[in-house]
């Protein structure tokens, strides 16, 4: 079969374990990616597996990019492109997954030959930590590609800056490209002209220090500067307190943090969606028998008093119930909870192995942009990054509230909460952040 193809990625048909490709736009990535996966499949019978970290349908996937590449290398005949995955003539299959909050899934598909996790730069730590051991059939390929942003980012550290033995890593920029269109070629140039250090960025796929329109780039500068981030020990003499934003189909963030003199120390952090309350009390009591904790107050947003279709319950009576001490984050404006986060940084320290998914979404917490102006508005962009940040602004709203009475109201015959309540005033010295 003779075909054109980018000469940079020419190792992709070679045997490595990890093959990694990383850059600017308009490297081909994707195209040489898909492009190599169907050739080598026209060739010999696989189960490729392609990922991203975000999917909630099968449009969000490579299927359509590979559906196209398809018909451009003349290979409807050999490939049934099916509605959901993609199946070749010699028993060769593609399939494709969403890796955030999938764990169960991921950990079931067996039999991977090769996987390839497209758009690969905001993968969390915890996905990765998942989907490697996953892909583990004799010769076993894991392929990756994506544009750089953050050297920060997890990808990046975990291939580029610190690959596994032997990846093959590659650079790869528009110039590489031989299907590149005159109409970019132009504008690339135009940018590098006008604005050098935006096209090295954009273009020529160095990293930034922080992402545009990021709402916390000094704080996060600063403390990177002040070295802040790294490994933060738990004291077992202190509680840990937890600070949550509460979804269910959509995604539920939990901050665990300590004061230790003048320190507030974030010392671990979770997330997941599409669970009920009793997920999210399994891992309070996992990580109580895993790392010691010894808890305080659990702060919850307003809406935990919202009354729940399927109990009779709100989610702060529940966790009264389970025992639980429960504060009500004081409602303010988003604008005024990132102030009170921003004020707080300089006293934060970073686990920056247990927080690690959660300072991810703090670096790409950013604006969104006015869809007129196309300038950055005041608001937040509503994206997967929003959920830790909120559970952080909660976090610094939370720690100035003045120590209240700020318990529930009862369900008529809830005797159980009553009499945990009870318990823990008569043994309790105090919870507060004062304490």
């Amino acid at each position: 079969m003779q075909v054109e193809f980018p000469e940079k990625l020419a190792f992709l048909f070679e045997p490595a374990r990890y093959k990694i490709a990383y850059g600017g736009r308009g490297g081909a990535k994707s195209w040489g990616f898909g492009r190599a996966l169907l050739i080598q499949g026209a060739q010999r019978p696989l189960r490729v597996l392609a990922a991203r970290e975000f999917q909630n349908s099968i449009a969000e996937s490579a299927h359509a990019l590979f559906a196209q590449q398809i018909d451009l290398l003349g290979l409807h005949g050999f490939y049934d492109v099916q509605e959901k995955r993609i199946l070749g003539a010699n028993g060769t299959e593609f399939i494709f997954k969403g890796l955030r909050h999938n764990v169960a899934s991921v950990k079931s598909t067996e039999g991977v030959d090769i996987c390839w996790v497209e758009e690969a730069r905001t993968v969390s730590k915890t996905s990765w930590d998942v989907l490697v051991p996953t892909i583990r059939k004799e010769c076993s390929e894991i392929w990756i590609s994506f544009n750089t942003e953050l050297e920060e980012d997890e990808t990046y550290q975990r291939f580029v800056k610190h690959p596994p033995t032997g990846a093959r890593v590659v650079k790869i920029g528009w110039e590489d490209n031989p299907w590149f269109p005159e109409v970019l070629r132009q504008e690339a140039l135009d940018l590098k002209a006008r604005d050098p250090v935006a096209y090295e960025t954009v273009w020529g796929g160095h990293c930034k220090q922080v992402l545009d329109g990021a709402i916390y780039t000094h704080e996060i500068l600063a403390a990177t500067r002040a070295g802040r981030f790294g490994k933060v020990p738990h004291d077992p003499v202190k509680s840990v307190h937890t600070f949550w934003d509460l979804g269910r189909a959509d995604k539920t963030s939990i901050w665990f943090a300590q004061l230790v003199g003048f320190e507030f120390r974030l010392i671990d952090f979770y997330e997941n969606r599409g669970f009920a309350l009793q997920h999210y009390l399994d891992v309070l009591t996992a990580r109580k028998a895993e790392r010691g904790f010894a808890y305080g107050e659990h702060w919850l947003p307003h809406d935990a008093r919202n009354e729940l279709l399927a109990s009779e319950r709100t989610i702060e009576q529940q966790m009264w119930a389970a025992g639980h001490h429960v504060r009500i984050t004081p409602k303010l404006t988003v604008a005024a909870g990132i102030d009170a986060a921003r004020q707080l940084f300089a006293r934060c320290w970073f686990d920056a192995d247990a927080c690690a998914d959660g300072l991810q979404a703090l670096r790409n917490y950013r604006y969104d942009v006015d869809p007129n102006t196309q300038a950055f508005s005041k608001n937040p962009l509503h994206d997967w990054a929003s959920h830790a940040a909120d559970a952080f602004r909660y976090f610094a709203v939370a720690i100035a509230e003045p120590r209240a009475d700020d318990r529930p109201v009862d369900a008529p015959n809830d005797r159980y909460a009553r009499r945990r309540r009870r318990e823990r005033d008569e043994n309790s010295e105090g919870t507060g952040w004062a304490q």
